[in-house]
């Protein structure tokens, strides 16, 4: 077993609430905006999910790190997130089809995070001041200059992210003598997806983020996918224009997280950052549809605006959370597209949801 020293490290907000635990991952300072995820499993997932960059984790469960990482657990080439927190983190893994334990995972991608600290107090200030900056650091534990490093990082408001995590050329994902065709709009898509597209009896051509309509429309597809992704869908002009060109074309369109976003503001609705978003695999939304619940998998830090919805005919809400009432799901009625402002490739997370992947093959099955 590989010794691990016990190194302080600090974990600084942006309001001067400030935090003393021991160093996990890489040695250094890194940061971003601090968000919470309720997830009781599937860290490695978390951690992988684009839709993470730019932000730094806490997770809620007390221990982290126990049944070490795994190849197939990639939801992209590496973590995203920008630092990790933790309450008790394990430098002992136990899983014999483990690869190598968290600690070198975190090393050997740069990720720099602190443990030992109270998780619990930490998520109770976030739900209460709302989603905020912070720095980790095991260099510099003078909260004083920290603080003035804090006053660099931008706001995740305003933020355009998509085209830093998105795919730098198109590729394909899965066989070629499949029934139907899907342009998949990477904006930060997961592995996960791509399989559960494949698996239904799609070939899917992953787009990079910034690929316009015409790029994407040359290849003839069946129906356009909509991936998750981070920042501010109010600063992705690119693909709402995109999108209106799609919608336009009445060729089946399904969106998730950010791609539901990228949706409503082509279908004239309007998105807002909420206070501290919703992340993790408990969330329970109503399908408006059936009168059904499902319990979802979830991350995102904006949303779809309410106060649109009752003044646009075109749009009809088909999903709400549970615990806030916001919008979880919209459909177009002069168009065949829908949207879901969660994950249903659920990966981590409860398989409630996967059916939304049947719709969008019934729905370009029959188009």
């Amino acid at each position: 077993m590989k010794y691990q020293s016990r190194e302080k490290a600090v974990l600084i907000l942006e309001d001067g609430t400030y935090f003393i635990g021991y160093s996990i991952g890489k040695k250094g300072t890194s940061g971003g905006e601090i968000c919470f995820n309720t997830g009781m499993t599937g860290y490695q997932e978390i951690y992988t999910d684009p839709s993470y960059y730019g932000q730094v984790i806490v997770n809620t469960t007390s221990h982290i790190g126990n049944y070490g990482v795994h190849a197939d657990e990639q939801e992209s080439s590496k973590p995203k997130i920008s630092g990790l927190v933790v309450n008790d983190y394990s430098i002992v893994h136990s899983r014999f089809q483990s690869n190598s334990s968290l600690q070198d995972y975190l090393e050997t991608n740069n990720i720099v995070g602190i443990s030992n600290v109270d998780t619990r107090r930490i998520v109770r200030h976030v739900r209460s001041k709302g989603a905020m900056n912070c720095l980790i650091s095991s260099e510099e534990l003078d909260t004083g200059v920290l603080k003035k490093k804090l006053e660099d990082l931008p706001s995740m408001e305003g933020l355009e992210l998509s085209s830093i995590v998105s795919t730098d050329k198109p590729f394909f994902y899965g066989d070629p003598g499949s029934k139907l065709k899907v342009a998949a709009l990477d904006i930060g898509i997961k592995i996960s997806i791509l399989k559960n597209l494949s698996t239904r009896g799609c070939y899917v051509k992953v787009f990079p983020a910034t690929t316009t309509f015409e790029e994407m429309d040359k290849w003839n597809p069946d129906g356009y996918f909509l991936s998750n992704g981070p920042g501010d869908p109010a600063a992705m002009d690119y693909a709402v224009e995109s999108v209106k060109k799609i919608l336009d074309s009445n060729t089946p369109v399904f969106g998730i997280c950010l791609g539901h976003q990228i949706l409503a503001l082509a279908s004239g609705l309007s998105t807002f950052k909420m206070h501290h978003g919703h992340r993790g695999l408990n969330h329970p939304i109503k399908n408006l549809e059936t009168g059904l619940c499902e319990v979802t998998s979830q991350n995102h830090g904006f949303c779809v605006s309410v106060k649109d919805t009752d003044k646009n005919n075109d749009v009809e809400v088909t999903h709400i959370n549970l615990n806030d009432s916001t919008i979880a799901g919209i459909r177009l009625k002069n168009k065949p597209a829908f949207s879901v402002q969660y994950h249903p490739e659920s990966s981590p997370g409860p398989h409630d949801s996967r059916y939304l992947f049947d719709t969008f093959i019934d729905l370009m099955s029959n188009n």
